[in-house]
């Protein structure tokens, strides 16, 4: 059995709607947290897929957490070798960390559920699952697009919402895996001054969750399912 590696930067941000099209697609899942004292020691380039998901730290808070360059140079090798990786929010900006770009802090807090802008690019891409359908977003930073990349999403706060090289790395700062996950709930808590500097109150947030995440979740499973059939194509 293939064997893809989730890397959580907190244990609450895990795989979540994710875990239903990797599994199909015959992926025995394994988990590393990287507060375990094997991270670093974790060789990146064994796993037939590695996914790295979200985290509340900063790529730029390196004295705060010593194993970010760790993790960034174990993916800049992986991503040499054109090796199966998807980024979900911190995971790429970890990617584009890796491909030689400063990560900094945005213009605004983005929280909330909206839609993607799609680009030309995407249109026979495995984000067009996602076109028109609020998504769950929830970060501060962002990044100049590194070099040899397509750039697949937007909105108006964040221009590089998504992109991908090849058909082998995704990066996706939007959260379509989330929407039916009870973790959710940890994610708010104590967040409620990070949720008002994007203009919302908890309780607004917590209704789009309700009102949007089936959809978001349906969305984001169709795309990360053809995403995985598409290089797995290539390679046969």
């Amino acid at each position: 059995m293939k064997r893809a590696l989730i890397v959580r930067h907190v244990p609450f941000e895990g795989i979540a709607g994710f875990r239903e099209p990797v599994e199909a697609a015959g992926y025995e899942l394994e988990r590393i947290d990287v507060t375990d004292p094997e991270f670093s020691r974790t060789n990146f380039n064994t796993p037939d897929l590695l996914i790295l998901m979200g985290g509340p730290m900063g790529v730029y808070e390196r004295e705060e957490h010593p194993w970010i360059d760790c993790e960034i140079d174990r993916l800049a090798s992986r991503i040499s070798l054109g090796l199966p990786t998807l980024g979900v929010c911190l995971g790429a900006q970890m990617i584009a960390a890796a491909m030689g770009e400063q990560v900094h802090a945005g213009p605004i807090k983005e929280v909330g559920f909206a839609p993607v802008a799609l680009h030309d690019t995407a249109a026979h891409s495995p984000l067009r699952h996602v076109a028109d359908v609020p998504v769950l977003h929830w970060h501060g930073d962002t990044f100049p697009l590194p070099l040899g990349v397509e750039l697949l999403a937007s909105t108006d706060a964040y221009h590089h919402q998504a992109f991908r090289r090849g058909p082998e790395i995704l990066a996706l700062q939007f959260h379509a895996e989330m929407g039916q996950d009870p973790r959710f709930e940890q994610w708010l808590e104590g967040s409620d001054d990070y949720v008002a500097e994007a203009g919302l109150t908890i309780a607004e947030l917590r209704a789009q969750h309700d009102r949007h995440g089936a959809d978001a979740v349906a969305a984001g499973r169709a795309m990360i399912a053809e995403w995985l059939r598409g290089f797995n194509r290539s390679a046969a």
